[in-house]
């Protein structure tokens, strides 16, 4: 068994080597002094020791020399995605990315360290997002397509682009279409302590504070005008139960009802006079049922 001398002399011969390899061709902004183990070495020097010698030590000095290109890296991922992802979890796994980018690279080429490990670095937190994300690549993909499709429509028409366009476009049936468009809705997680919106005063509006979604009907309005819709339509001909939910709940003119009635509009006023008495008639005796 070789002794620690001749270890020691393997090693530097091995640098020698290196160095002599490398002249002419040494890659760009590796001149720079910093503090190792050993001492005040330059970046280079570190590189081909850690090339020659793979330590946990040395790997730790090189890292800690580009920790800002994962922070950076990091950062502008993060300005794309959703506030419930953490950018400390991007920064985690961009480190993971860098110390592959380390073992894997390849000094004798000359390329900048910095212009390839943010690629491995961009790709390690990407790793991380697909695994993160619970909804199949496939199903993201097909949901891509979609939103595509409808955004070349619209662009080409200047309308709303609808459900049969999109089928169309995207040559598929119905049945296939509506399962695409179920699978891109997915049941999501939120948290309650993130920020909901800027606030005048220094403290910070969180969802929690702001729990009811006012965009959404409330449901039990909804059911209680379904409800009433029941209740005013019930014993009336087809055309008076049109006439109602038309005017009611379409908010049409006479003039446009009875267009589609096929009516004048007077007819259709006459009618709605009869219906409000005859309606009149039958809610007067239950006043606490309303």
């Amino acid at each position: 068994m070789p002794c620690a001398t001749e270890l020691d002399n393997k090693t530097k011969t091995a640098k020698k080597i290196t160095r002599k390899s490398l002249k002419g061709k040494e890659p760009k902004g590796l001149d720079v002094i910093i503090q190792t183990p050993n001492g005040e070495m330059e970046l280079l020097d570190v590189w081909i020791t850690y090339k020659c010698e793979p330590t946990v030590e040395f790997r730790n000095v090189i890292m800690e020399q580009y920790l800002q290109v994962v922070r950076y890296t990091a950062e502008r991922v993060h300005t794309k995605l959703p506030s419930e992802v953490d950018v400390d979890d991007l920064y985690s796994a961009g480190l993971f990315g860098l110390m592959q980018a380390i073992d894997a690279y390849d000094l004798t080429l000359g390329y900048k360290f910095e212009t390839y490990c943010s690629q491995r670095i961009r790709g390690a937190i990407y790793d991380e997002l697909r695994a993160m994300d619970w909804v199949p690549r496939l199903v993201r993909s097909r949901t891509s397509k979609v939103e595509r499709a409808r955004k070349s429509i619209e662009m080409t028409t200047g309308l709303k682009a609808t459900d049969e366009q999109i089928i169309e476009q995207l040559e598929v049936d119905t049945a296939e279409y509506e399962k695409i468009d179920r699978d891109s809705r997915p049941i999501m997680m939120t948290s309650l302590n993130r920020k909901a919106y800027d606030s005048d005063s220094s403290k910070e509006v969180q969802e929690i504070d702001v729990i009811r979604d006012q965009r959404q009907e409330n449901p039990v309005t909804e059911l209680q005008k379904r409800d009433l819709q029941l209740l005013l339509t019930k014993g009336l001909t087809r055309a008076e139960r049109m006439i109602v939910v038309l005017y009611y709940y379409e908010e049409m003119t006479m003039k446009e009802i009875g267009s589609t009635l096929d009516l004048s509009e007077s007819r259709v006023s006459q009618m709605h006079s009869s219906i409000l008495a005859r309606l009149k008639s039958q809610m007067q005796p239950r006043p606490d049922e309303f």
